[in-house]
Parts: structure tokens; sequence; C-alpha cells
């Protein structure tokens, strides 16, 4: 049994999207290699911010029905580099009792594994649900600090709860509480801005997020607020230049409880569909590292929406502040145009008829931190989530586009490096890609 101490992985996990046939073998490899990363290993893997992957990785491949072989290959390509977890200083954990006292901890990495010892209590007392609900739902000034703080570190630390709750391991859970508790709150200024009178601001004009996309790049100030040396593009460029522009656009976006389920898809494919098509031929097909987050996060809000113990109007906020967030970083990102040909036209090196079995076979043994996989795995769930939308307003991506773009991302890894462009609308970005063979996309 799952507990807030311990791993524990079934055949027939309750994920959002896996393949069928998870051997038990699997599953018990992947929990004691989930188990040793827990016990073992800091957030963090350097003093820099730089995060520990490993858990998304290796519940990804589980998901992709990874061997234990697979597994732990995935594993040893990135323990080698991990940090040792900081010793437990009890006396912090109990002071964290105290909500007066708990403030004066967040925000510093160095009181992570406290802070983890911290939530597994609270889990055991009360329950995942229940803590997830008091600490980041509640809707009070501590709870929407840390929801705040879910969103910071290009949405780590609300990837990391998302799995958690995806595969119901509390001990996930409470990692990713942790990791939230000791990233920063900057963020906050574009949410809670987007929050201010938002229809009475801006009409509440119920934008389709690919109109909001067209009018962020066609807007001159806020397109160009963002600078290839802001040391953080969101924070330093879009939020000191032009955060009354950005707000503008955050504002427009609304969701109410009757569209709720449509608006979850359509997240997914803009998505998907900003980070596929933003490409530079003549350069080779690459996707922009920050755009791919955005994808990367979206398989969670499936999971969310199923939730008994969230409520609707919290399954709403979480999806508008998702949706703002995705806004802000296309425009951070330089605003890059979107050529949808690009996907439809796309050429898989391993044929026009490769099917989705040759790419999560691909991404299984790519060996990387995990992102790879995590990109295939949320277009297949794109693809099964969003069929039901096929040829609503705002749904780019539909129909082989899904396969075609999930070759595109493995296809340009498999390449060679960059791996990614970072910035992919800033010219600057795409210098050490290579140009494309003469013919071919």
């Amino acid at each position: 049994m799952a507990t807030s101490s311990r791993v524990h992985l079934t055949t027939s996990p309750n994920a959002a999207f896996s393949l069928p046939g998870i051997s038990t073998e699997s599953a018990e490899k992947a929990s004691e290699l989930l188990q040793k990363n827990h016990e073992n290993f800091h957030i963090f893997f350097n003093f820099k911010g730089f995060h520990n992957h490993i858990v998304h990785h290796l519940l990804t491949l589980f998901a992709l029905k990874a061997t234990p072989d697979e597994l732990q290959k995935g594993y040893n390509n990135n323990a080698s580099y991990q940090r040792p977890q900081e010793p437990l200083e009890k006396e912090i954990v109990e002071d964290m009792q105290d909500p007066a006292n708990y403030r004066k901890y967040l925000g510093k990495e160095k009181y992570y594994h406290d802070f983890v010892a911290f939530f597994q209590g609270e889990i055991d007392k009360k329950g995942w649900q229940a803590v997830l609900n008091e600490y980041v739902f509640k809707g009070d000034e501590r709870a929407d600090d840390m929801l705040v703080r879910m969103f910071a570190g290009f949405l780590h630390p609300l990837i990391h709860l998302g799995f958690g709750v995806e595969f119901e391991q509390p001990v996930i859970i409470a990692e990713a509480l942790a990791q939230a508790a000791v990233h920063g709150d900057w963020i906050g200024q574009l949410f809670y801005g987007a929050e201010k009178d938002p229809k009475t601001t801006d009409g509440g004009s119920g934008k389709s997020i690919v109109q909001l996309l067209e009018e962020i790049r066609a807007d001159k100030e806020l397109s160009a607020a963002a600078h290839y040396d802001d040391d953080n593009k969101i924070r330093n460029g879009i939020l000191k230049r032009a955060p009354e522009q950005m707000l503008k656009y955050a504002r427009q976006y609304h969701v109410s409880e009757g569209d709720l389920e449509k608006k979850v898809a359509e997240m997914i494919n803009a998505a998907a569909y900003f980070t596929g098509a933003a490409q530079n031929p003549p350069h080779q097909v690459k996707m922009d590292f920050f755009h791919m987050h955005c994808i990367n996060s979206s398989i969670f809000f499936s999971s969310f929406l199923k939730q008994p113990w969230l409520s609707t109007p919290n399954k709403i906020r979480l999806l508008e502040w998702k949706v703002r967030g995705d806004l802000a970083l296309y425009a951070a990102c330089g605003c890059a145009k979107l050529l949808v040909d690009e996907i439809t036209n796309y050429k898989p090196s391993h044929g026009v008829d490769a099917p989705w079995d040759d790419v999560f076979e691909r991404a299984r043994k790519f060996p990387d931190d995990g992102h790879v996989s995590k990109f295939i795995r949320a277009l297949a769930n794109g693809d099964k989530v969003c069929r039901k939308w096929e040829g609503e307003e705002g749904f780019m991506i539909k129909g082989d586009m899904w396969r075609l773009l999930a070759h595109m991302v493995i296809d340009a890894v498999e390449a060679g490096m960059p791996h990614w462009v970072r910035n992919a609308g800033m010219t600057k970005a795409w210098e050490e890609v290579p140009l494309r063979d003469s013919g071919k996309l």
C-alpha cells in the first residue's frame, strides 16, 4: 500500500495515459527506484535550482510500459549527479507546526527535507486529499501562496504534484508540497493581477487560447518585452517591461463550470500547437525547451479534472492560472511565429506510417532526464482527450497531427545537439541549430 513514506505502484495505474500490459516486475522495480530517490536525494541536483527529474522520468517510463532494465537505465542515467538529501532537523519540523513560524521557512531550499517530513506528518494525520485542500486549495493566504509556488520553476512543483495525484502516491505528493514550499512566489504578480476584476476590466471576451496567442504576437510592446539576455524572461522581461500588457491578455481568459472539460482539452491542444509549430525553417526541427513544459504539465489536468475531492471552482482556478502562465511563457520566449504546416507536412524519419508504438519504444530508450518521454506521453494523452472536440474553434492539432508531432519530437532529439532551442521566437536561439537537408522538412 502506498503511504506518505512508501512508494507502491500497481500494474493497473489510474493514470491519464498508460499503456496496457505493465508487468509486476516493472511495478516493483519502479517502486524500488522511486523509494531510493526519495530517501537519498534532494529535489535540486545542484545549488542553482536545477531540478531532480527522477520521479518524473521513472513514472513516465513506467506508464509507457518500460521493462525493469529500461527503468534501471533511466535511473542510472540521472542518479550519478544528484545532490544528497540534507540532514533532517526535527526541531524545524516541529517549529513548522506553528502557522506563524511555518512561513519563515518558505522559499529556502535548505529546508526541503524538513518540509517533506512536515507534510508527511500532515498526510498521516489527515490524508493527502485533505492536506492538498488545506495547504493549496483552501483560498486563504497560506494556500494561495502555496498555489503560486506550485507554478514556479517552470511548473516543476505542479508537475511533481500531478504525478503524485495521478499515480496516487502520498509520498510523491509530500515531495511536491515540499518542492513548492522552497520555490519563490514572484509569479503571483501575474496570477493575482489577472484575477483583479477581470470581467469588468477587460470585458470577459471568452477568446480562445489561439486567439490570445495571435494577439500577443501582434502586440509590438509585449512581443518585444523579453530580451535574450534577461536572466528570467518572464520576471525580468515581461513582468518588468510590459506587465499591464501581459495582464490585459491574461484577464481575457476565463473558464465556466459548463465548459470546464472542453477548456481542459483546449489548453492541452494549444500547448501542443504553440510548442510544435514554433519552428524556424530552414533550420532543423527543434522544440523549445520552455514551451515544452507547458505541454508536459498539461497531462495532469486530465487527472485533476477527475478528482472528486477537488472542488469545481478550484479546478477552474487551477486551469485559468495554467493558461495565463502559458500565455506569459509564450510571450517571454519571443512570440514565435506558429507554422502549422511544419506539423501537417512532416515526414517522420522512420516513415510516414511509423506508428505510436515506434515513438514509445524510442522514448523509453532515449538517454535523458525524462523530458522527451514526458513530452511523448503528454501528446498521446492529447490525442485521446481532444478527439471529442476536433473541428471546434481553438483546436489546431487534430487527427494524425498528434502522431506526426510525436515523431517530430523524437526525431529532433535523436538528430543530435542541440536537443532543444530556448526562446524559439528569438533569432539568436537558432544560431547553433543545423540547417535541414535540401528538400526535407
